[in-house]
């Protein structure tokens, strides 16, 4: 990978509202692994985790899910 091509998923941590962490992986596999991790270490009232596939644009996990 290099800077103009980070990676096509894309992982965010909010906290309240606001942007706390958030990284690219190359690999879906990896990037849903990234996100389990991320849920274990920050899941807690208050945050939202969103894994999204940047090529076609869809979410493929949230947590919390959404109802």
């Amino acid at each position: 990978m290099n800077g103009s091509n980070p990676g096509r998923y894309y992982l965010t941590l909010t906290s309240a509202g606001r942007p706390v962490m958030n990284g690219w992986w190359g690999s879906e596999a990896v990037a849903r692994g990234k996100a389990t991790e991320w849920i274990g270490s920050w899941g807690r009232p208050g945050a939202r985790i969103i894994l999204v596939d940047e090529e076609t644009g869809a979410t493929l996990t949230t947590w919390p899910d959404e109802a």
